[in-house]
């Protein structure tokens, strides 16, 4: 994936979520129909799966993990966020 383009997703998924800033994400490329989760082939073409964890304080101090993963195309455009908290 173009390292400009995966910057200014970054920048959206810091602002949407603050507690991931700095973090880099792990990224995946998902071809269409690679998989069964393929979230519907969505346009049916190629993808990148981008995997982000942090740690997130909770209202009693205690910290909890948690994962944004964000599908994007090839031109950088965000298809898809889900976050596991």
């Amino acid at each position: 994936m173009d390292p400009k383009l995966l910057q200014n997703v970054s920048q959206e998924i810091y602002r949407r979520f603050p507690e991931l800033l700095g973090r880099r994400p792990r990224v995946q490329a998902v071809k269409p129909g690679q998989n069964r989760e393929d979230w519907g082939s969505i346009l049916g073409e190629a993808k990148h799966l981008l995997v982000y964890s942090g740690r997130a304080v909770t209202s009693t101090g205690k910290q909890m993990p948690f994962i944004v993963r964000v599908v994007v195309n090839e031109q950088g455009k965000i298809l898809k966020i889900s976050s596991s908290r």
